[in-house]
């Protein structure tokens, strides 16, 4: 009987030598579903293996907490998982999902500035794609005490959030995503912004808000430097810049011709009614905006007007460009 036992006992162990290793060899080379359940799960900063490891089992990610705990710590990894919020699937290996969480490779949403947008129109599009409210992402915008730790000096941020592609965690906030948008501001423009705002007698922030208004009137990039060469011919004449986009500024935004009752509203914006440049920005201006504001064509042109391709008709005088107009509008008023 004891030899019985023994026997007995030899062969369990056996099996459970042979049956560990096997289930712990499925673990790891079989997801826990079929992919179909995703889940957003979020780990703190310090969270346990072990808390860890029954979250993904209760939300069905992996088929046993025990084992990926024993799988973390055979890699010797257990304390180098980064904390965040991650997007898994229940077909995704366990391998897998260890290595995401070492590599801290968080949920996150692309999130695109288009060229000339206004910090109001980037608030709306913020919240058509469900990342942060209109108002709480304008309210971040005009906020003092950021723009204190920015450095900048209008009323908003608005002028250095980059035209780019950035990545939106679900744990940033509004302040964390225009702190990313200015930090790539600053990482193209100010190499060449400050030196070359003082060789033409302006600074970094006149040449920003300059370069907006060139943003939101050139459709081509070939007619931005020959309508900074109207704006600066302007600015050197006294004359008024009359940009159709600064009467709409904070009001709608510049997708159409303005009307009447747009260039005489009264706004700090509206250069029909103003000398010189508005007091900030009216968008977010690409490199190639800013490299034209600083870089003007030399001419004698002191007016524009649209020549509904994508183009614009330069003029020297004011009957040659009502001339144009008339041509192109048919209409008595243009830029």
């Amino acid at each position: 009987m004891k030899d019985r036992r023994i026997l007995a006992a030899s062969a369990l162990a056996l099996l459970l030598l042979l049956v560990l290793p096997a289930r712990y060899l499925f673990f790891l080379a079989l997801p826990a579903g079929d992919g179909k359940t995703v889940r957003i799960v979020d780990f703190a900063k310090g969270e346990s293996v072990a808390r860890i490891a029954a979250d993904l089992e209760r939300d069905g990610i992996v088929s046993s907490a025990r084992i990926f705990v024993i799988h973390t710590r055979l890699k010797g990894v257990s304390g180098k998982l980064q904390a965040g919020e991650y997007q898994f699937s229940n077909g995704m290996r366990p391998g897998e999902i260890l290595r995401m969480m070492l590599n801290g490779e968080v949920a996150v949403r692309r999130f695109a500035v288009p060229e000339g947008y206004s910090i109001h129109q980037l608030a709306e599009l913020l919240e058509s794609q469900k990342l942060f409210s209109k108002e709480g992402f304008l309210k971040a915008a005009t906020d003092p005490a950021l723009l204190t730790e920015l450095g900048i000096e209008g009323k908003s941020v608005e002028g250095y959030l980059f035209p780019s592609t950035y990545d939106v965690t679900r744990t940033m906030d509004e302040a964390a995503l225009i702190r990313a948008m200015t930090a790539q501001f600053h990482k193209v423009c100010d190499g060449q912004l400050a030196d070359a705002a003082r060789r033409i007698g302006m600074t970094p922030f006149q040449v920003v808000t300059l370069a907006s208004l060139i943003e939101k009137e050139a459709v081509v990039a070939t007619d931005r430097p020959l309508i900074s060469s109207v704006f600066h011919n302007r600015l050197a004449k006294g004359m008024r810049l009359q940009s159709d986009p600064t009467a709409v500024y904070g009001v709608r935004a510049f997708a159409s011709a303005v009307t009447k009752q747009d260039i005489e509203r009264q706004t700090p914006y509206n250069t029909y009614l103003i000398a010189g440049l508005p007091p900030g920005p009216i968008g977010n201006p690409s490199k190639g905006a800013i490299e034209a504001a600083l870089n003007p064509v030399r001419t004698r042109y002191l007016y524009f007007v649209s020549k509904k391709d994508g183009t614009h008709h330069f003029s020297t005088s004011l009957d040659e460009h009502n001339a144009a107009v008339a041509t192109y509008l048919k209409t008595n008023r243009g830029n």
